[in-house]
């Protein structure tokens, strides 16, 4: 009989299952190589069976050292649990690979059982097993509170009960009062960045909020940091501290006087301005306010000077923007519109009638399929887009990339919203209104319609609004530059950056890996032209005019070599320490990410602005692969120390470029 036909019927055989797979774990023990495969199989099989019981992570808690010893982890990442990302286990947890789906528990109950002090583990200690696990149910929150999503159970079937089983048992062993800290944390962390899609960042507070309200659930003395969170989502102000709902919200405030309604925006724009979150009140407030007058809308909207003036120069528009775009489920187009009148770019002369365009944009019936398809029938479509716009527009740097390779398209929206608006609002009419791109590569014209597919495999759905839209096409064009650039020697972003990002990236070109061999080359000359290029120092402290496309060698936490991924180059300036950094943006949803051998990522602390990355020059350096400069404003190469390039070097040769070192460098490495 096929096991899967009798799970449902186990309920009590569990320490009969126990028992098999206690033999199992022995005969895995004991098991030649050529027979590691197929014992392995049994025992995950076993494992997925006991996780189906009641009590039954327990009984894999309790059987974790003797597991691991026996080789379930034998040849995959688990086996080095120093080295496992939080992040990931969301995928593993729920990609519908049943096999990875036990290994992921499996290697959660053995940290318990380590965090616990039941199992003295030789790579990672009980404080860092505990750690993690805080990290895991933190990010996974939604496991233990929620039910099983309509596509869960489609992907798992009956499997998606282990991972709700596991998490409560987590839960319970760890204790809910380090999982609501660390969430709290781990928010604040990411709302540094001001990202533009906040949906799993709310839904993290709501869980918080339940938790708060529920009384079987003992927070101990943690948790106090969540007010702010909670109330800039639930209860912004004193009139909606109760969370009433925004129909009764909306009755209070048409009862105000002035003082009243301005006791509100303030309230309302702290809370925006504090976290980055809007509330739905925050738009049935300035909705309200249409009819009450410029200052309280300037005060609603949190509005410097600059600000104010650019409300005021562009009332008519302003008002139109905001009726047309601010609902509550739309609210996060609130601060969209005030971080872009604070940017001051409606005085750009071609922004203001691209927005009036855009405010009457008739929408494709494709791209208005999909939008609603992603975020739903109500608000329309034109709505959710011009949110979309204006969070783009406000937030240049907190757009993303999803769980998708399509960094290319995402840095280059990033890079138009943040150095040439009205080239971005022109992309989204193309695509929105036409279903379709043209771009130019060489002088000729390549359509996105025509193109062949692009990086990204499938339709990517999990993006901002005006990624949704435009990035598809943006995708297909990028692949096609690559394909007529297949038969020239290099590598091909040398001409495709330029002709896709806009005339302001730079022509020349810098690569430090021979495409052919994939080895390491010209490390030296490669380096002190970057110096010469854009280190203050040895550029006659040029501050960087426009933002740069580079690429770099992403590490994991251990320095090993994971993929090229496309950033952005802002600026380079010293920090509040008197350290030279690089700061850029990196479409990667989360630029808080640890490359290994001390190389770590910052978002914030360093005089990072929201939504910058920043490292040390040299750190950063470490991990570049290509970058573009002027050929025409090319000077001498750096006269950089050689002990200041030598660390550089060693931080490449020990993470990405470990495996790529030319034959007379490992023989230099090795001492020969």
């Amino acid at each position: 009989m096929d096991p899967l036909e009798t799970d449902n019927h186990e309920v009590g055989k569990l320490s009969g299952l126990v028992e098999q797979l206690d033999q199992a774990t022995a005969a895995l023990a004991q098991a030649q190589p050529l027979d590691h495969i197929a014992k392995a199989q049994v025992v995950f099989d076993l494992v997925r069976r006991v996780l189906l019981q009641e009590g039954g992570c327990a009984a894999i808690e309790a059987r974790a050292r003797s597991l691991e010893q026996a080789g379930v982890f034998e040849g995959t990442d688990w086996a080095w649990p120093e080295i496992l990302i939080p992040s990931l286990t969301t995928w593993s947890l729920k990609s519908g690979v049943i096999d990875t789906l036990v290994l992921e528990a499996l290697s959660e109950l053995r940290l318990v059982a380590v965090a616990k002090g039941d199992y003295v583990h030789s790579r990672i200690s009980a404080e860092q097993a505990h750690h993690y696990l805080t990290q895991v149910l933190a990010i996974n929150l939604e496991l233990l509170f929620g039910v099983a999503t309509e596509g869960e159970r489609v992907r798992l079937g009956h499997h998606a009960a282990i991972p709700r089983s596991l998490f409560k048992h987590l839960a319970d062993r760890i204790g809910y009062e380090h999982i609501i800290d660390t969430l709290i944390a781990e928010i604040w962390r990411i709302l540094e960045q001001r990202p533009i899609q906040t949906e799993s960042v709310k839904q993290m507070i709501t869980q918080i909020a339940i938790c708060r309200a529920n009384p079987d659930i003992d927070l101990g003395g943690s948790g106090s940091g969540a007010d702010r969170l909670v109330s800039s989502l639930f209860g912004p102000t004193q009139a909606c501290r109760e969370d009433p709902g925004v129909g009764i919200y909306e009755e209070r405030i048409a009862s105000m006087d002035s003082r009243g309604l301005l006791t509100e925006a303030t309230g309302c724009a702290r809370a925006m301005h504090d976290t980055g979150l809007v509330s739905p009140y925050h738009a049935v407030l300035l909705r309200f306010l249409l009819d009450q007058g410029d200052q309280l809308i300037s005060e609603a909207l949190g509005l410097s000077s600059t600000g104010r003036d650019c409300l005021l120069c562009y009332q008519e528009l302003v008002h139109a923007l905001i009726n047309a775009s601010v609902y509550p489920q739309t609210a996060q187009a609130v601060y969209g519109l005030a971080l872009l009148l604070e940017r001051g770019i409606l005085y750009q002369l071609p922004v203001a009638p691209a927005l009036w365009r855009q405010i009457s944009l008739p929408i494709s019936s494709h791209a208005a399929v999909r939008l609603k398809l992603v975020y739903g029938e109500t608000p329309s479509p034109g709505a959710r887009l011009l949110e979309g716009v204006l969070c783009m527009l406000g937030q240049p740097l907190g757009v993303g990339q999803g769980n998708n390779p399509t960094c290319q398209s995402a840095r280059a929206l990033s890079m138009w919203a943040f150095n040439d608006p009205d080239y971005m609002l022109q992309m989204v009419v193309w695509a929105a209104r036409d279903d379709e791109i043209i771009m130019h590569f060489e002088g000729q014209a390549i359509s996105s319609q025509e193109s062949e597919s692009g990086v990204a495999v499938e339709t990517p759905l999990d993006l901002d609004p005006v990624s949704l839209i435009v990035v598809p096409h943006l995708d297909r064009i990028y692949a096609e530059m690559g394909r007529r650039c297949i038969d020239r020697e290099g590598d091909p972003h040398r001409w495709i950056n330029p002709e896709f990002h806009g005339w302001w990236c730079g022509r020349g070109f810098r690569i430090n890996v021979d495409v052919a061999t994939g080895q390491l080359t010209d490390m030296d000359e490669f380096l002190r032209h970057f110096y010469a290029s854009y280190h203050p120092y040895f550029n006659g402290n040029q501050p960087l005019i426009h933002p740069q496309p580079a690429g770099i060698a992403v590490t994991d936490s251990v320095a090993r070599f994971i993929g090229w991924h496309a950033i952005t180059i802002l600026r380079i300036a010293l920090d509040p320490q008197n350290v030279m950094r690089v700061y850029f943006y990196n479409p990667n949803n989360d630029s808080g990410q640890n490359w290994g051998n001390g190389v770590v990522v910052s978002t914030a602390g360093f005089d990072e602005h929201f939504g910058e990355a920043s490292l040390p020059f040299e750190e950063f350096a470490s991990r570049l692969y290509i970058y573009h400069f002027d050929p025409l404003e090319h000077g001498v190469l750096a006269n950089v120390e050689r002990e200041a390039l030598d660390r550089v070097i060693k931080l490449t040769h020990e993470s990405w470029g470990a495996d790529r070192l030319p034959a007379i460098d490992l023989q230099a490495d090795s001492g020969l």
